[in-house]
């Protein structure tokens, strides 16, 4: 087609051209060079249907007059493979005398008549990359706003899905981050926490919850003033949503009560965040740098009498009176698994009479097993017991003037005691070492240090025999191999480490590889 038979673009399409991407940048929040952009790809691809797909046509519409330039490009070459996209070198100095092998040719073409079928498919890749720019805008402005909290209004509630309208994005309440028997209906209004912000092939996903534990903190910062100036720090939150939290608080101003100022006068604080969260009671907790007082106040409102702190496993026996014992542990165990929760300790609850027969009951195995192993009356066994003696290695290991301090024992006594504690150990051990022979653990194995004859029988039993097998464990493996030995990470990656030291003895040292290499090199010269 000639130039003088393509219908030109008038003036006053030129200038609707530009008022429509205006308007569609205005609407969609987004650059108006976005949308010119997905114009000019459009007119490409109507283009290319036009002049042929093998051609690399290429658009450009004036940003100031909204004029649509067509051109067909090809590159120059010295040998053409592909007479759609290639151009020869004296071809292209025929049109530009400067042409250089590697340059671009632009060919100008007539302006396009759209026929239906073309501007349908023009149509479709604008909505397309308009929806794609305005996503990307979605993503751009929530991603760095996760944690915040946002009102909206509800779209649309599918399978208990509920999506609301932010403005100009939406966000998802999925089924499970919604509050127990809360119902909503369209256009209702909803104030929900931002949690997660992803790109999905669909757009941006913004995930929000009404159940988050963060959720609880935030709206405390919006009701009480010390919060969101960081004079009262909110330190943990537990939830069972829609029935029950606690929240820990501690207060940077030795003036200022971080409980009192969070409940408000007459309660009008608390209330606010109750009302919003459907009625959920909530606990407001002092927090303490002591764990002990901390978990003691996080099981209020009941009281405890006496707490037992295990800080390697992080678990707390906690004692309470016997009539306090369901009110310590709560609804179905609620009130234990929020505190636990809270402070972060595993926390088992027994009433004063469960834990006097337990120290009873180990009381009498303490004696009994000093009765067996030492040969002794039951009033020597206890008061071995009385005085923390657990075990026969500690009467073996301690000085015998420890022994002989106990009252009712002298000297004599005590070297006896400690005798027959060290004949007992030395047949124990003897026998140990004869089962771990038999197993076929090596004394390359029992020579690693920070393993006992005990620990060397059960690696035996469980198949771990010479220091590869060994040194083929992982610290996790060899803690759950030896739950009694009460190894950390630390300590149990270290005994690897040393039974895995064998596999780089052979290596050469570089220095030594170095020198070998330097005495080698003239005798070759020399031959």
């Amino acid at each position: 087609m000639s130039t003088a038979q393509a219908a030109p673009v008038t003036s006053q399409n030129r200038i609707e051209l530009l008022q429509i991407a205006d308007a569609v940048a205005r609407e969609k929040v987004i650059e108006r060079d976005t949308v010119i952009l997905a114009m000019e790809e459009a007119i490409q691809k109507a283009a290319r249907s036009k002049y042929g797909m093998e051609n690399d046509i290429r658009a450009e519409i004036d940003r100031t007059t909204g004029e649509i330039k067509i051109f067909r490009c090809t590159e120059v070459a010295e040998e053409i493979e592909n007479d759609a996209t290639e151009i020869s070198l004296a071809e292209a100095r025929e049109r530009n005398p400067d042409a250089q092998v590697g340059d671009i040719i632009a060919e100008p073409l007539p302006p396009i008549d759209f026929g239906r079928i073309a501007a349908q498919t023009a149509k479709q890749v604008i909505v397309q990359k308009v929806r794609e720019a305005e996503r990307e805008r979605q993503y751009a402005e929530y991603k760095d706003r996760i944690g915040e909290i946002v009102n909206g209004i509800v779209k649309r509630v599918e399978y208990g899905n509920v999506t609301i309208d932010l403005g100009r994005s939406e966000a998802v309440i999925r089924r499970d981050e919604v509050l127990p028997r809360e119902n909503f209906r369209q256009g209702d209004r909803v104030r929900a926490y931002i949690y997660d912000v992803r790109r999905e092939p669909r757009g941006p996903q913004i995930f929000l919850s009404r159940t988050h534990p963060k959720y609880m903190a935030m709206l405390f910062a919006q009701e009480v003033p010390e919060v969101y100036d960081g004079i009262i720090e909110i330190k943990s939150v537990a939830r069972d949503p829609g029935s029950r939290a606690k929240i820990a608080v501690m207060s940077n101003d030795s003036g200022i009560d971080p409980v009192g100022a969070c409940v408000g006068m007459r309660g009008s604080r608390v209330q606010a965040v109750v009302n919003e969260l459907q009625g959920e009671k909530i606990d407001i907790i002092q927090w303490s740098p002591d764990d002990a007082t901390f978990i003691v106040n996080a099981l209020a409102p009941a009281e405890v009498s006496k707490v037992v702190l295990d800080e390697e496993t992080r678990r707390i026996e906690v004692v309470v009176p016997d009539d306090q014992l369901s009110l310590a542990i709560g609804r179905r165990g609620q009130n234990v698994r929020l505190a636990s929760q809270l402070s972060g300790w595993d926390i088992d609850v027994l009433t004063e009479a469960e834990e006097s027969e337990r120290r009873q009951e180990e009381f009498r195995q303490r004696s009994q097993l000093f009765i067996d192993t030492l040969d002794v009356d039951e009033m020597i066994a206890q008061l071995l017991v009385t005085e923390g003696f657990s075990t026969v290695d500690d009467v073996g290991t301690v000085e015998v003037g420890e022994i002989a301090s106990i009252e009712g024992f002298d000297d004599d006594i005590a070297a006896e005691l400690q005798n027959r504690a060290n004949a007992f150990i030395d047949q124990r051990n003897r026998e140990l070492d004869e089962r771990r022979q038999a197993l076929g653990v090596t004394d390359e194995v029992a020579a690693v240090d920070g393993l006992t004859i005990e620990m060397l029988v059960t690696l035996g039993e469980a198949g771990v025999k010479t220091l590869d097998d060994l040194g083929d464990l992982a610290g996790d493996e060899l803690i759950e191999t030896l739950p009694d030995a009460g190894f950390s990470e630390d300590e149990a990656n270290a005994i690897i480490m040393a039974a895995r030291a064998h596999w780089f003895d052979d290596e050469p040292e570089p220095a030594a590889e170095a020198e070998g290499a330097a005495e080698a090199e003239p005798k070759a010269t020399q031959e």
